[in-house]
């Protein structure tokens, strides 16, 4: 029998499982007596082993039998219920959630077999669970390159390692005549990211590139090349005086203190530092790729309402079709005017279909906070709330990514350590808030922490450090678009980054994500109290209500959801400032853009005494567009440009016209950048 036509049924529903585990462990760590949370655990191991065990996948189904004998002797009373023994389900979740993916993407479980963990619950069911076997201790032996590690990158190597990988420490020293010590520091590290990854830097990347470090600086690189290939690699560069590659695999060997068969957590989830590399080694000899599609899980009700509008317009296109024979003219008025109306709830309908709750996103959070909470030595709190507000499963697909930089930053650098907490007068246990509601036609998702908030006058000061503003700049600029910094690319406050997040390292990455989905990003800051970063997305990114206008010969669409307000302006009240074109309007400076200028078309405006002028906004930024005519208001089906346009200035895509003709649909966020 062909499996195949189950593997996305099998893939779909494991996930559920997966995700109902994670959250049932978290909530076992506070409660470790609730014998139906355990009860729960045990039902999702046998399910998986019967699903798994039906598919083939033999590694997978001997793995869940271990969890599933395990948790056996708990629920019988032979063992007992422990931190230690949740920290082993929690590796046997991770392990699990391996499986998936790898099945996911090849159709295979792949080579992995996982006996370390399948050894380690049978030590369980033998010999119980020592608490101090669950502890992730390291020793590091020969040790004779003398640079300390973090936990972390203990991890990747260790990793790397096993997948048959290449450790290496790298100590380059540049030549004392260098001149320019930064640039060639950045062709250096430049070269070896063609051939590696690298996972550790001594000074930092961010120090090196602003040139603070003397002469030498060392990286620990994780490649599937050999040390010849990287030293030739690096002697082709000049002004290199000494270059030092060294096997980590040679001169280390890290362990567990106890000896004992409990060590890290191999997990790299989130942080993707070998996923490049590792997934390459991987990727070599195996099976064709499985087809496997994106689903969405609709509810019947959703289901039987699209099938009756179809039958709708079934009756309504035999009655066009009777019309025409006897050539009735207010009865074709009647017949469009219904037509209209079904087309309109047809479309909410297929919305409705596309719309899977955020929960989806959400879900992958607390597991995160746990693991980073305890990794920095922090008490913290995940407050979750609006779980159930839908959104386009494409904006499901893209949001995740953002959440994450934003909530590690929250954690990171935001939540203060339980002292520093208990000194600044608030509660040991510090809290993030991951709020969503609809407002309207878009969805706000907010990031809340009650940290220390942002150091709006450390900004400046490095704003103007990095060159991105003056001195008298940072004089007159308000909070909001000093914090607005934080938005360019490396832009970071911290002295020492980690291997988890800087505040603003990433940001750059979510705003271009946030922008590139249509929406925008905005920040609530209260220094010594905390920050909230607002994100506002629209709720699908298919059809949209958008405002046609002409420019010259050509029609535009600008997005309704952009659009403040429509006005007129004399032409003889707009100055120049800086060679800017703004007007005063109500009582404030408005930034004035030819539409014509900005896509290099000829307009029909120039002689005219008044310009129509349509006001855009992003947050609270606000600037006017002169255009030449409003066409009207009109519901638009959103196309892509394709890859070789997809990076043309100020256009965000195309729709088709009733008359068949094309109107490209303006990016007004593209008119607030820099």
């Amino acid at each position: 029998m062909d499996m195949n036509q189950y593997l996305d049924i099998f893939i779909e529903e494991s996930k559920e499982h997966l995700q109902s585990m994670n959250q049932i462990l978290l909530q076992m760590e506070n409660d470790t007596e609730e014998i139906s949370k355990l009860n729960e655990i045990f039902r999702i191991a046998h399910t998986l082993k019967g699903m798994s065990s039906t598919m083939g996948y033999n590694n997978l189904a001997q793995l869940t039998h271990e969890m599933e004998s395990a948790l056996h002797l708990v629920r019988s009373g032979e063992l007992k219920m422990s931190s230690g023994i949740i920290d082993l389900l929690f590796l046997c979740f991770d392990e699990l959630d391996k499986y998936i993916t790898e099945i996911e993407g090849s159709g295979t479980e792949g080579e992995n077999t996982s006996q370390e963990i399948v050894k380690k619950l049978e030590d369980l069911r033998l010999n119980g669970i020592n608490e101090r076997t669950v502890e992730t201790k390291y020793s590091i032996e020969n040790n004779k390159l003398g640079i300390e590690l973090n936990e972390y990158v203990h991890s990747v190597i260790k990793k790397a390692l096993q997948q048959e990988l290449n450790a290496y420490f790298v100590k380059i020293t540049l030549d004392s005549k260098c001149m320019l010590k930064s640039a060639r520091a950045y062709i250096i590290i430049n070269s070896l990211e063609k051939l590696t990854e690298i996972v550790h830097s001594n000074p930092s990347i961010e120090d090196i590139e602003d040139e603070r470090f003397d002469l030498s600086f060392e990286l620990i690189v994780i490649t599937k090349s050999d040390n010849k290939i990287l030293e030739r690699e690096l002697k082709s560069i000049s002004e290199i005086e000494n270059i030092e590659i060294t096997s980590l695999e040679e001169n280390y060997s890290i362990k567990n203190v106890e000896n004992n068969d409990i060590s890290i957590n191999d997990s790299l989830e989130d942080d993707g530092v070998t996923e490049n590399v590792i997934a390459s080694k991987s990727d070599e000899g195996k099976s064709k790729k499985a087809k496997t599609g994106k689903t969405v899980r609709v509810d019947i009700d959703r289901l039987d309402n699209l099938m009756n509008l179809v039958s709708e317009l079934i009756i309504i296109k035999t009655r066009l079709e009777d019309i025409d024979d006897s050539g009735n003219g207010q009865s074709m008025h009647e017949a469009i005017e219904y037509l209209e109306r079904i087309t309109t709830s047809l479309h909410d309908a297929v919305m409705k279909v596309r719309m899977v709750p955020i929960e989806r996103v959400f879900n992958r959070f607390p597991r995160m906070v746990r693991d980073l909470a305890k990794d920095l030595g922090k008490e913290i709190s995940l407050i979750m709330s609006g779980e159930e507000t839908e959104v386009d499963r494409t904006v499901i697909d893209e949001i995740g990514d953002p959440l994450i930089h934003l909530i590690r930053n929250s954690i990171d650098h935001g939540v203060e350590e339980p002292e520093v907490r208990l000194m600044a007068g608030k509660p040991k246990n510090g809290t993030v808030k991951l709020i969503a509601y609809p407002d309207g036609n878009s969805v706000v998702i907010e990031v809340e922490d009650d940290g220390k908030g942002i150091d709006i006058e450390k900004v400046k000061a490095k704003g103007i450090e990095r060159g991105l503003i003056t001195l008298q700049q940072s004089q007159i600029m308000d909070d909001s678009e000093a914090i607005n910094l934080l938005f360019n690319p490396g832009f970071s406050t911290v002295n020492k980054i980690t291997d988890i997040s800087g505040r603003g390292v990433g940001l750059d990455v979510v705003k271009t994500k946030i922008e590139s989905l249509g929406g925008v990003v905005e920040v609530d800051n209260r220094k010594g109290e905390g920050t909230k970063f607002i994100i506002r997305l629209p709720l699908t990114l298919a059809i949209i209500q958008a405002l046609l206008i002409n420019v010259g010969p050509e029609k535009y669409a600008i997005p309704l959801n952009t659009i403040k307000e429509i006005t007129t302006i004399s032409a003889d009240t707009i100055r120049k400032v800086q060679n800017n074109e703004v007007v005063l309007y109500r009582n404030n400076t408005l930034p004035i853009l030819r539409l014509s200028n900005l896509l290099q078309v000829d307009a029909n405006h120039q002689d005219s005494d008044d310009y129509i002028v349509v006001i855009v906004k992003k947050g609270e930024k606000t600037a006017g567009i002169i255009v030449d005519h409003l066409i009207g208001q009109q519901e638009i089906v959103i196309k892509s440009l394709g890859k070789y346009l997809s990076n043309v200035k100020a256009i965000a895509g195309a729709t088709i016209l009733g008359n068949g003709s094309v109107a490209l649909i303006v990016d007004t966020n593209s008119f607030f950048r820099g």
